[in-house]
């Protein structure tokens, strides 16, 4: 009853292991775009702080966009598992690079 209503599809027979993979999804996203809006927060404070803007360009590329292509890719277009592999991949990667880049002075100009 409950992976009809929540629409939820699982390997195995039990819809409990899905609504937690949800429900972690969920929470992955929240956390890290409540620690983007701290880092954005600490951007607004002065011109001197702009590797915050990178880092949580860099955080939301590498936690938040990937999670929601994995979800949101399969349930709204017709991207094969190949595909959102590569466009999870390609996001976490370059959410790596700008972190790095800020942390290593590319940042702090």
């Amino acid at each position: 009853m409950l992976d009809v209503l929540l629409q939820l599809r699982s390997s195995s027979s039990e819809p409990v292991i899905a609504l937690t993979v949800v429900l972690l999804t969920l929470l992955s996203i929240g956390l890290s775009v409540g620690i983007a809006l701290v880092l954005l927060r600490g951007y607004r404070r002065g011109p001197g702080h702009s590797g915050m803007l990178y880092l949580a360009l860099g955080l939301i590329l590498l936690t938040t966009i990937p999670e929601l292509l994995r979800v949101g890719l399969p349930t709204l277009t017709s991207v094969g598992a190949v595909g959102r592999s590569v466009l999870v991949s390609g996001s976490e990667l370059t959410g790596l690079g700008i972190i790095l880049w800020t942390v290593y002075g590319g940042g702090s100009q």
